[in-house]
């Protein structure tokens, strides 16, 4: 049993000494002193010194003064010695604190040894010891060699200081003389202000009065030059004031074209869209015959190997969004290609037109809410919510996300310091072999993570070591490097993307998501079918009449927070409600998806269809503020403890299937096991009666 530290005394530390004995260079215990405890013969020289002040203290005057000097005089001695004794009563405490923090340290270390079953695992316990030690001794070596760097660049800091100093010590004298200097020419000036005619004649200044005529001749021209600067600025500035009236006039004209020709791009793009779709209807169309198909084919190719060229491109054409995810997604089936870019044209027109009415108002609330606002200042209130809900620009992601990663792991980061981090990030552990064999599958489409030399694969590896060593119940689950990637590319810090992902995984989602059994996981399935029974009823007996089970596809949404699921404008905006609100969000989004395409899933008939449009249908939403307002407004109401309710609920539930299941599988195997002894004990039998 450990015994408990000694409460420390606030005392002053004493006047450093060696912490080893000459017999002992490398500061180890000898074992005449298994205690750790200092020789004998510091304590004898503290007792000697508080002896020595002690009798000097106490000696007897022999001489008497009557003078108040003299009783000053000894008061103050009297006072000098007392403050020695206690700074030596001071010195003896800390000593025996010290020798009472080594005798209880030697004491676990002795019940650790004794403790040990085996001489194997005493020496391996011995071993441990000197490797520690050894770490330590290291450790020493390094803050040995700091200091002497801090000293040198202290002394470096010195010169520069002197250096300084000197600099400023001249810049002073000659601000001096330069004042001296504006002092007699401010005299000179009063003196001609005073009696110009006589300053300027006077034989000091060496001018006479033909001189002084012709300076207050030019005096007189250039007053006229500036009276004439003066009315001509006065034309300038109206002439400025005119065209800055033209500017502003033709900057609006230039707005409006530009509004204008945005509607007339976004129309565009909707006529293509409808065009395509009705290609796409007629591809699928089996009355066609087989001259028409190929009609309908090479009209497909065309339109997706052309672009329309009279159409006015009104930004440059991008591969790639602001965080490298692909703007049209790649299908590898022949007939996607064309739904990808009826989509890409469908969310092209969205952006159009709601760019002006949407996402910059959008913009200036935010800026003015954080404007003089701090990440530290930042706190949980309702207009901070329907923002969040709202989304948050690209501006303004990173430093919202870091103050809500800051303020979930707060209480995490105080029981498990920075050191962590730190230390344990690059260290080898048990899952590493997965973690390098998940790297080249997250986020295969993204830029940054799409080549296999990428820096971002080696920072998404070592924050999810650094999570390993962090979290050993769980290690590493598969998911988990998505979950890091996604907070990777927005916060753009390795260890911002760690705590993320801790926010994530321990803050946020319930105990034993992420677990080898993944039992909250599938408590979360069974809740979400009970809320579409009750938001989205013909959509539930669709799938129940169908026999489809929705949870083989939400099951990775929820894993994985919908990371490559949606598009990736409206995953972050999706991600942005996540990290404030929690996991309600994913259920509100989850039932929006399914209502956004409600009317389309219920005209399938087939459940081999309904499967293949289930697995990509959420890459098709292109309206992404009508599925905000769906998820937030038309599933309301969605109390957070009716969820926690039924989570709770369900969870019992599985955990006693689990148990139950457990319990067979156990009784499968003692019943094989007495199955093999019986075989076993007859064939002996038969071998007895051969005998």
């Amino acid at each position: 049993m450990l015994c408990p530290a000694a409460p420390r005394t606030p005392v002053e530390p004493p006047t450093p000494t060696s912490p080893a004995s000459p017999a002992d260079p490398a500061g180890r215990r000898s074992p005449a002193d298994p205690a750790g405890r200092r020789s004998p013969s510091l304590f004898e020289s503290q007792r000697s010194r508080r002896k020595k002040s002690r009798s000097s203290s106490t000696l007897p005057v022999i001489r008497r003064d009557t003078s108040s000097s003299d009783r000053m005089s000894r008061l103050q001695q009297e006072k000098h010695m007392l403050a020695e004794e206690v700074k030596a009563q001071k010195e003896l405490v800390w000593l025996l604190h010290k020798a009472l923090e080594a005798a209880q340290l030697e004491k676990r270390t002795c019940g650790e040894f004794l403790a040990a079953k085996g001489e194997q695992e005493r020496l391996e316990l011995l071993r441990h010891r000197e490797r520690q030690a050894a770490d330590l001794r290291s450790r020493l070596e390094e803050v040995k060699t700091e200091a002497e760097a801090l000293r040198r660049s202290l002394a470096q800091r010195d010169a520069q200081l002197s250096e300084l100093q000197e600099n400023l010590r001249m810049m002073m004298e000659k601000n001096q003389a330069k004042q001296e200097v504006i002092v007699k020419l401010s005299d000179q000036v009063t003196a001609c202000m005073s009696d110009p005619l006589h300053s300027l004649s006077s034989p000091s200044n060496g001018l006479d009065s033909q001189t002084f005529k012709q300076l207050q001749q030019e005096i007189e021209n250039l007053k006229d030059d500036i009276e004439a600067y003066k009315t001509q600025n006065k034309f300038l500035n109206s002439e400025i004031y005119q065209l800055t009236k033209l500017w502003r006039k033709s900057s609006e004209q230039e707005k409006s074209l530009m509004v204008k020709c945005a509607y007339l791009e976004a129309s565009n793009c909707q006529v293509e869209s409808r065009y395509l779709g009705v290609l796409r209807k007629l591809q699928e169309s089996k009355a066609l015959e087989a001259g028409e198909r190929e009609a309908v084919k090479k009209l497909i190719e065309d339109a997706l190997r052309g672009e329309l060229k009279s159409v006015a491109k009104l930004t440059p054409h991008r591969d790639h969004d602001e965080y490298g995810f692909k703007i049209i997604p790649d299908y590898e089936v022949e007939d996607m290609k064309l739904l990808a870019k009826i989509q890409a044209l469908e969310i092209r027109s969205h952006n159009l037109l709601h760019q002006e009415a949407g996402d910059r108002p959008l913009l200036g609330r935010w800026a003015q809410y954080l404007a003089g606002r701090s990440g530290d200042d930042l706190c949980a209130s309702p207009e901070l919510k329907s923002l969040i809900r709202a989304g948050v620009p690209q501006e303004y992601r990173q430093q919202v996300w870091r103050w809500v990663v800051r303020a979930r792991t707060h209480s995490i980061k105080d029981h498990h310091p920075q050191l962590v981090w730190s230390t344990s990030r690059t260290s080898p552990h048990p899952a590493s072999r997965q973690i390098q064999l998940d790297l080249h599958r997250t986020l295969t489409t993204n830029q940054r993570f799409s080549s296999p030399s990428s820096p971002a694969l080696q920072q998404l590896r070592r924050i999810l070591l650094a999570f390993s060593w962090h979290n050993p119940a769980i290690g590493y689950c598969q998911g988990l490097n998505r979950l890091a990637a996604i907070a990777l590319l927005v916060l753009q810090s390795e260890e911002d993307a760690f705590w993320c992902l801790v926010t994530v995984v321990e803050a946020i989602m319930p105990l034993d998501y992420y677990t080898k059994n993944l039992v909250a996981s599938q408590a979360d399935q069974r809740v979400l079918k009970e809320f579409m029974a009750e938001k989205l009823p013909r959509l539930a007996a669709h799938f129940e009449e169908h026999s489809i089970d929705v949870s083989l596809i939400t099951f990775n949404w929820f894993l994985v927070v919908f990371v490559e699921s949606l598009p990736s404008n409206i995953l972050l905006r999706l991600w942005d409600a996540f990290l404030y609100e929690g996991t309600k969000v994913i259920f509100r989004y989850a039932l929006a998806l399914f209502k956004y395409k409600e009317e389309d899933i219920l005209k399938i008939h087939d459940s081999v269809e309904i499967y293949q449009y289930l697995r990509f249908f959420t890459k098709t939403v292109s309206d992404g503020r009508k599925l905000t307002s769906i998820a937030f407004n038309d599933m309301n109401p969605f109390p957070g403890r009716l969820l926690r309710n039924r989570r709770a609920v369900h969870l019992e539930r599985l955990q006693g299937e689990l148990r139950e299941l457990e319990e067979q599988q156990k009784e499968f195997v003692t019943e094989s096991a007495e199955r093999k002894d019986k075989e076993l004990d007859t064939m002996v039998s038969e071998d007895d009666e051969e005998l």
